[in-house]
């Protein structure tokens, strides 16, 4: 039988609260009356589905969030809808959902149900039909089990504000035992349905010793007119969609409007679902995989009950239990009617419910409900089952019938347990665990095999609240390790330290609070404390509370008492009525011992003066007689008491401690959270005491997670990403960590090996950046030893994202407690402010926000921000310097906080509310305080709504997508959206053009100069002028350039800095992501290309890989796409790889990666000699022809040829710089043919930037390989290029660049002067073009040219322009050669700028810094003079720690000047090495030494290194023959080194090689010229500053290298 309906619903209030309700109930009686009763006749059908469990269970353990609510909703709901539509169609009445089965109930006149049964058996045939022939799918294999019965109902109603409804019966319990005895895809007919079925239809098979049959199939003639029978039986079928309505599944669905009925319907209807039932998106908005506390209550009657009295039984307790949780938030979700008696299936944590502490509140309720309900008389057993953990909440079902229902293994477990254990109250291990109860409230019970629940840990019976407190149980909930050290905690230990040294001297109590919300590790500090308080004449009493302390009367001081008196250590209460009675002695009388009976739980025998005394006399007694010992303990003993969570002291300890401290001197530490509640008058008097310290614990730094981490895994390090994973994560809250590390242990991400060095590890692209940062503590057990082998490092799954791991439960039930407490537009606000990610603008979120107004939007803002859920900040720099900062621990001074009058505090609340509001009006970046709340947010929409507000994102997005205004707002790859199309398709043409318009692409005249601009050549750089003559004119021509930049009447320069960083970070990064949820592939891809050239041009390599790798998972995706667009966006891909392999020193992979991107580029660099000679002579060729066109007019290229030739200079620029590192002699020929071909690419261009940038590196690689006819003219050509060009923002950018990049060369070729008078004009350009990350290279360069120079005044001048920009941008490259330069002074000039002290605690807080980190030429050099500094003390143990950490670095060569400085300071360390060897008369010395020179002489050779180097390496080769008695050979390298300097002008180094000289060669040998005493007399730099003379004597303050020479040389 086929009926289609697909009639539209109508759109009202009353029909979405119908699709909750049976026809039962929507059709039926509203008496007042409760409990009321209905009865009637009817068939029940019980369909159980399998398979719903396991894959929820699936769902939600799963790893990553794009496996959520959505697909699972999707997938339940399109199973269980088809059975809905069945039941319906034939005329059924669906009753309930539990979970994924459902009752349902054909309600017909006894004389039909005959009949009846018949078409109920033909809709659970089809039923079965459906799933026989259905494939499976995400591994579900849906099968169902259908059970039958028939015969009389009873209706049951009951509840009172809510009410709820059973049915109830013989029927009821048939068909529930039917159902049980049902194998997969089986239809089991009760006895009685047996009885009153047609049995001539219906094909049985029969069941052993069982009254029940199983049906096989109907046995319809071939003349049988099923549907005729079928529409003949529904004629009695009263609500059967019929005549105008016949094309509806359901006649509720059509119900028009009527106030007192839908007032009715309302009261069946959870609060949750109330609540958003006018929201059109309701379905989707309660679907959600959710951390929920399930109750299941199970009631059991006596047996011989008539249904009155079960039905009174039930309306009793279903009120009692409602009145219940509603004080604690939770909900009845579902009541059933089984065999085993009633059940309610009760859930704590639906959405808009969550509450902090639920899973005790879950606890108390159940204990509250267990005592209650088993005193109503007609209840036998009562049987409670508690379980926490993820579940499905959702609604489920088909439109027109659906229920809100939990779905879940945490809710079979409740189940099962409440079944296995009857008569108690149990809960599962989550539950024991995650509660705020002691451990002594609980009870664990023997293991049981569960049906249906696999491994489900422990079960523990909660015994209740009334049970006595046994003494010995309340210590420390956390007890100190010693192998596990407290971390970041050193201000409140200094705290701590300060206190307690008040509390020694001093006559009075000292009192220390620290506060800090769950998991900041307020216990392990208390317990550390604890350790530290130690002494022989202290007596630390220490004591933890739980959420029941604060309910029990004076229950603190007891437990205090206790351990004073010696009580807590008693096993019996006679040993400890013993002990107590000798303790009290003298103190009491002893006819009043018996008033300590409740106290202590012992039995003194009770006395008639005692019994007489009124309570208020007994507990004066008792304050007493305590202070009374208290006050004599104290006069042998220091008194501590340690309470850990005091928020839970109760009122009457909080008046006994008041007292204490004004009475004694006793020392009070105290840990508590935030009160929940106004604290009582006591406690108040505590905090005010003007000898409390009050401390508010904050977060831990970074450094300490990395340390934690490491502790917690046992190991020396951890990978960057698993680090950066953690710290954002976990906020430097300790429990988030942990939980965090659970998770990622739980999903199998972490791997745990022995450490590999680097240099005996194969260096591949997925190998690159696996470093491992180590954690900052000392330990030994973290050390890398010589040993490194058998270190034991942490590293992460491969093909693990970690960004798109799903938050752990726990941490998503922290988020949800803050979610649900919001009001529903603040909780709209978060959740599409997760949609945008984790940071975000505030003009992005008011685009996607539906339908509010700008006031509305900062008014929610300016609360959230209030309440901590998001920090504001104005710009980019201020959010990077915010991360940087955890919230640090402060105190607080509760006392002169209380001298000010309510009235101006309440004036400043609203004061300061009105200042964020103006915060939140400024500011531009917003961020989640918690990315756990980001995360859990967004895990709330489904994923057609996530899908649109992504596309809204991505299309406001779009139009920012290119550089800053500052750069020119160009595409971080040149020309990379002309090669690539990657517009959204739904863009009009209006948004195009405005696109288009806002990259600020200019018009090809504009952008390229005319071939005649191109090649003229100016008079003022005439033939016949002399280099020195040149050199004037061209610093002229800089200084005339600079003063029309200042002059100019229209802006030349920037206003603001480069923005770049923040338009990578707030919008590249933010669309990429965005692309990639819509799996628009290419787009994410063109994007995430974008990303990684800005974070190469910012110098962060480490995020550039991290990106490319998201990328290259991209680009296999696309693999089968053969177009152009995705050659080149390939060829892109491996230029970029190339570029990152390049800078981290990787030079091979390097040469590798830009092969093949040259070759996809259709620019082939050849592989043999023989080719390279070939294709010189045609580059050659070309070269000749691109010169000769130069004053021809000529078509400019198109522009995807001109990003493809922009590609393929970057690859060529990169090639000849590997090549030159090589020493082989025909890497030469190499070198010059790739700069040759960057020549012709950029000539071809046409681009006047690109052919000054290529001619500059050829004359650079020209003059480094020694073709001295060459460099020069390419050098005036690039300068002549830039004369006489009309100035404007483009021209100024190009004149800073020549003026830098001569400045470098220059320096690198040993022209001092030169280079320091170009540098400061590229100085002056870069400080108004407002361009960091070229400016501090200047700076640098700048600075060391000085230093050569001996011009210290002007260096420390530069030197502070250079910290100013580095602490000013927070810019770790500026900040790391900063100290390099100021160890360099250390070790050379001769005084003190920075201490060593100070560089040295910069290297080890900033090491593993994600920039520095792959810098290799930078920490080279830092870690090389560290190591100078150590091996001239001769502590050679430190000087093998940071040498060894600079050999590391060796091989990661790259060709930059900084490079080229770390490996000469390298070389100085092995010729210290050697002078140690040689003293030490270690064995091969001399082949040691021979292999040192040969290595000093081949630096020389190579053509990366600039003849400025030549005179530091040839010191030290004279230095290496001195030592190993080769006199002749040393004055050579020594008159060698003292002729460059004297070309050069280099000051420095020839004061250092004469003092060698004279040192070497004198018989005097003075102490004083020693290094250590050099040391001592080592003048501060303020000292000197201002005395030329002083400053010239610092030139003697030089390292004198020690003379061992070698006997046998």
């Amino acid at each position: 039988m086929n009926i289609i309906r697909k009639a539209s619903l109508p759109d009202r209030t009353i029909v979405r609260i119908a699709a909750h309700l049976p026809d039962l109930i929507v059709y039926g009686d509203f008496t007042p009356e409760r409990p009321s009763t209905e009865y009637f006749d009817g068939i029940l059908m019980f369909v159980d589905i399998s398979g719903f469990t396991a894959m929820t269970e699936k769902f939600s353990t799963a790893m990553y969030m794009d496996r959520g609510a959505e697909q699972l909703v999707d997938i339940l709901n399109r199973h269980i809808s088809v059975i809905v539509e069945k039941v319906l169609i034939f005329g059924g009445d669906i009753l309930k959902f539990a979970g994924d089965a459902l009752l349902a109930l054909w309600k017909v006149e006894r004389k039909q149900l005959k009949n009846f049964i018949t078409v109920v058996v033909k809709c659970s045939l089809e039923i079965h039909g459906i799933f026989e022939n259905q494939e499976s799918e995400e591994g579900l294999d849906i099968r169902v089990k259908i059970g039958l019965s028939a015969g009389h109902i009873k209706k049951l109603v009951f509840g009172d504000e809510k009410s709820y409804f059973l049915v109830i019966g013989q029927a009821v319990e048939d068909v529930r035992f039917a159902q049980s005895m049902a194998q997969m895809n089986d239809i089991i007919l009760s006895p009685n349905c047996w009885q009153l079925c047609d049995r001539s239809i219906i094909e049985i098979e029969r069941i052993p010793d069982q009254r029940a049959v199983k049906v096989n199939f109907l046995k319809l003639s071939p003349t049988y007119n099923f549907d005729e029978f079928f529409m003949n039986c529904m004629t009695y079928m009263k609500y059967y969609p019929s005549g105008d309505h016949k094309n509806i599944l359901r006649l509720a669905s059509n119900l028009e409007s009527n106030s007192d009925l839908e007032l009715s319907l309302q009261k069946y209807i959870m609060r949750s679902i109330l609540k958003q039932i006018d929201d059109k998106q309701l379905k989707g908005y309660l679907s959600e995989l959710r951390p929920v506390t399930i109750v299941f209550v199970n009631l059991q009657f006596k047996g011989k009950e008539t249904a009155d009295d079960i039905g009174q039984a039930i309306q009793d307790s279903s009120v009692y239990i409602d009145s219940v949780l509603k004080t604690f938030k939770g909900q009845i979700n579902k009541v059933f009617m089984f065999d085993k008696g009633c059940s309610f299936l009760c859930v704590f944590g639906f959405p808009g419910e969550k509450a902090p502490d639920e899973i005790t509140h879950a606890l108390e309720s159940a204990v509250i409900i267990f005592d209650y309900c088993s005193q109503i008389f007609k209840i036998k057993i009562v049987s409670i089952g508690v379980a926490s953990g993820i579940v499905f909440c959702g609604i489920v079902g088909h439109s027109v019938r659906h229920e809100y229902t939990v779905i879940g293994q945490k809710v079979n477990i409740a189940a099962r347990m409440m079944m296995y254990y009857p008569g108690i109250v149990t809960c599962d291990s989550v539950t024991y665990s995650n509660c705020s109860l002691p451990s002594y409230f609980f009870k664990e019970l023997p293991k049981q095999h569960m049906k249906g629940v696999a491994e489900p840990g422990p079960f523990y019976q909660c015994l209740g609240l009334n049970e006595k407190v046994m003494f010995g149980m309340s210590s420390l909930t956390c007890s100190r390790h010693e192998d596990y050290p407290l971390l970041g905690r050193n201000k409140e230990i200094r705290l701590f330290l300060y206190n307690m040294k008040q509390f020694l001297l001093a006559k009075s109590s000292q009192i220390l609070m620290f506060e800090g919300v769950t998991g900041y590790g307020k216990s392990q500090l208390v317990s550390e404390l604890g350790y530290l308080a130690q002494s022989e004449d202290h007596r630390i009493i220490a004591i933890g509370l739980t959420k029941v302390s604060i309910h029990q009367y004076f229950y603190t001081i007891q437990l205090l008492m206790g351990s004073v008196l010696g009580l807590d250590t008693c096993k019996h209460y006679k040993e400890r009525q013993h002990n107590l009675e000798g303790r009290v002695q003298n103190c009491l009388d002893e006819k009043f011992y018996c008033i300590l009976n409740d106290i202590f739980h012992v039995q003194f025998p009770l006395t008639r003066e005692a019994c007489t005394m009124s309570g208020e006399k007994k507990q004066k007694e008792i304050e007493e007689l305590f202070m009374n010992i208290l006050k004599e303990t104290s006069k042998t003993e220091k008194l501590i008491f340690i309470i850990d969570e005091a928020q839970y002291i109760d009122i009457i300890s909080w008046e006994f401690l008041e007292q204490l401290i004004q009475k004694l001197n006793v020392f009070l530490i105290m840990s508590l959270s935030p009160f929940v509640d106004a604290p009582c008058k006591s406690a108040n008097a505590i905090m005010k005491n003007r000898n409390t310290t009050y401390v508010v614990i904050g977060e831990i730094s970074s450094k300490d997670i990395r340390s934690k981490v490491c502790l917690d895994l046992n190991v020396a390090s951890i990978p960057k990403e698993l680090e950066m994973y953690l710290v954002e994560g976990s906020c430097g809250i300790p429990l988030y960590c942990e939980e965090l590390l659970k998770n990622l242990h739980h999903h199998k991400v972490l791997i745990i090996h022995q450490y590999q060095p680097e240099e005996k590890s194969n260096v591949s692209w997925h190998t690159l950046f696996k470093n491992y940062t180590k954690p900052q503590m000392n330990l030994n057990l973290f050390s890398f030893s010589a040993n490194e082998d058998k270190v034991q490092v942490c590293d992460i799954t491969p093909g693990v994202r970690l960004k798109n791991m799903s938050p752990p439960s726990t941490l998503k039930e922290i988020s949800l407690v803050q979610l649900d407490s919001m009001s529903l537009s603040q909780q709209m606000l978060v959740r599409c402010a997760a949609i945008i990610g984790l940071t975000f603008t505030t003009a992005l979120l008011f685009e996607i926000l539906p339908c509010w107004n700008m006031k509305m939007m900062v008014e929610a803002l300016a609360t959230l921000v209030q309440s901590r859920i998001f920090y504001c900040f104005q710009s980019q720099k201020s959010l990077r310097l915010t991360a940087k900062r955890k919230g640090a621990t402060f105190e607080v001074h509760h006392r002169s906080m209380a001298l000010k009058s309510s009235s101006k505090i309440a004036g400043r609340e609203d004061e300061d509310m009105c200042v964020i509001e103006n915060e939140v009006t400024q500011c531009r970046i917003m961020r989640f305080c918690k990315p756990i709340m980001q995360k859990t947010a967004y895990e709330l929409w489904l994923k057609d709504q996530k899908a649109a507000l992504h596309v809204k994102c991505a299309r406001f997005l779009e139009e920012s997508a290119h550089k800053c205004e500052h750069c020119g707002s160009r595409d971080f790859i040149p020309f990379h959206h002309y090669a690539v199309d990657i517009r959204l398709n739904t863009l009009d043409l209006h948004t195009v053009r405005k696109m288009i318009h806002t990259h600020a692409i200019k018009r090809t005249e504009e952008v390229f100069l005319s071939k005649g601009r191109l090649s003229k050549k100016f008079d003022i750089l005439r033939d016949d002028l002399s280099p020195e003559e040149i050199g004037e004119k061209i610093l002229y021509f800089f200084d005339i350039t600079l003063n029309k930049i200042t002059a100019a009447d229209e802006i030349l320069t920037p206003i603001e800095s480069c923005q770049c960083q923040e338009v990578l970070e707030f919008v590249l990064l933010p669309l990429a992501y965005h692309f990639t949820v819509l799996e628009e592939l290419d787009k994410a891809l063109y994007y995430y290309l974008e990303i990684v050239a800005g974070y190469i041009g910012l110098n962060d390599n480490y995020l550039a890989y991290i990106h490319l790798c998201e990328g290259e998972r991209l680009l296999k995706s696309l693999k089968h796409d053969k177009s152009w667009c995705h050659t080149f966006e390939s060829a892109i891909f491996y230029t970029l790889k190339g570029q990152v392999s390049f800078n981290v020193g990787q030079m091979t992979l390097a040469q590798k990666m830009m092969r093949k991107a040259l070759k996809l580029l259709k620019r082939v660099f050849p592989y043999t000699c023989l080719a390279v000679l070939l294709q010189t002579n045609v580059e050659k060729n070309k070269h000749a022809f691109h010169m000769s066109q130069q004053e021809e007019d000529v078509t400019p290229p198109g522009k995807k040829k001109l990003a493809q030739l922009h590609q393929q200079i970057s690859c060529l620029s990169s090639l000849w710089q590997i090549y030159s590192l090589d020493y082989a002699c025909h890497c030469k020929y190499f070198a010059h043919l790739a700069a040759m071909m960057q020549v012709n690419s950029a000539l071809e261009t046409q681009d006047n930037f690109q052919i000054i940038k290529a001619y500059l590196d050829y004359s650079l690689h020209s003059q480094l390989a020694g073709y001295q006819g060459l460099w020069f003219k390419y050098e005036v050509m690039a300068i002549e290029n830039v004369f006489n060009k009309p100035l404007n923002r483009e021209t100024v950018e190009i004149i800073a660049y020549v003026a830098e990049k001569l400045s470098y060369i220059k320096y690198m070729m040993g022209y001092l002067d030169l280079s320091i008078q170009l540098g400061f004009r590229a100085h002056g350009m870069w400080q108004l073009i407002k361009d960091p990350n070229r400016h501090y290279f200047v700076l640098q360069r700048l600075t060391v040219a000085l230093f050569l120079k001996n011009r210290y005044q002007k260096m420390i001048e530069v030197m502070e322009w250079m910290w100013s920009f580095a602490t000013i941008e927070e810019h770790a490259i500026s900040q790391g050669l900063f100290y390099f330069t100021c160890l360099d002074i250390l070790l050379y000039a001769g005084f003190i700028y920075r201490t060593f002290e100070e560089c040295l605690e910069f290297i080890n807080d900033r090491e593993d810094n994600k920039i520095l980190k792959f810098h290799s030429g930078l920490l080279l050099a830092l870690y090389s003079d560290v190591a100078i500094w150590f091996a001239r003390h001769e502590e050679w143990e430190n000087f093998e720690v940071f040498f060894n950490r600079a050999k590391k670095l060796v091989h990661r060569r790259t060709p930059s000047f900084l490079f080229c400085e770390g490996f000469s300071r390298y070389m100085e360390c092995q010729v210290l090495c050697l002078q140690k060897q040689i003293q030490e008369q270690m064995e091969n010395v001399q082949d040691i030494g021979v292999e040192l020179l040969k290595n000093l002489e081949n630096l020389v050779a190579q053509s990366s290194t600039g003849p400025i180097f030549h005179p530091r390496i040839y010191h030290l080769m004279a230095y290496a023959c001195i030592l190993m008695g080769d006199e002749e050979n040393c004055n050579v390298f020594l008159r060698t080194a003292l002729q460059i300097c004297e070309v050069q002008g280099n000051v420095l180094e020839r004061s250092w090689i004469n003092i060698s000289k004279r040192w070497w060669y004198s018989d005097e040998v003075s102490e004083e010229d020693s290094w250590l005493q050099i040391v001592l007399r080592l003048p501060k730099w303020n000292e000197i500053e201002f005395d030329d003379n002083k400053i010239k004597n610092v030139e003697q303050n030089k390292f004198r290298f020690k003379i061992t020479i070698m006997d046998n040389y």
